[in-house]
């Protein structure tokens, strides 16, 4: 067991784990909208899933359904992407509600946020300019 890793190849330190209904159905949309891979997805009899993996980018992303009693709770996520506007219409069109259009921000990502119908937020995001916190600072007190 020496030359066990503790964090395997392939996977970072912290690994988001989404719980919600409907696990198959957040597959294809993160298939659809950013462009995932599935990596695994092992179902229970009754044909919910227990776990499922993506790989998104160079990040792997955990999910399963509640299992009987238990909890469904939505995320949070912050994804960088090579298209901020076009990841934001694909993910309207999959059926995602808007929470912020495109746009460039003072700290010199352009992001924008979509819900997804399960309640995850996605904020998507590219690095557009690299911003010193002075700069920053000064777009930020220029912009109240």
């Amino acid at each position: 067991m020496a030359n066990v890793k503790p964090v395997p190849d392939g996977y970072h330190t912290v690994t988001p784990y989404i719980v919600t209904a409907g696990v198959a159905k957040l597959i294809d949309f993160l298939k659809n909208v950013l462009g995932a891979t599935e990596i695994s997805r092992h179902q229970r009899p009754d044909g919910s899933v227990m776990h499922a993996e993506v790989r998104i980018g160079d990040s792997v992303v955990m999910m399963g359904e509640a299992g009987e009693g238990g909890k469904h709770f939505p995320a949070m996520l912050h994804v960088y992407v090579d298209d901020v506007d076009a990841g934001y219409r694909r993910a309207l069109q999959a059926g995602a509600t808007s929470l912020r259009e495109p746009a460039d921000q003072v700290y010199g990502d352009r992001s924008a946020g979509v819900q997804d119908v399960f309640g995850n937020q996605w904020w998507l995001a590219k690095h557009v300019e690299d911003v010193s916190a002075e700069e920053m600072e000064r777009r930020m007190a220029a912009a109240k």
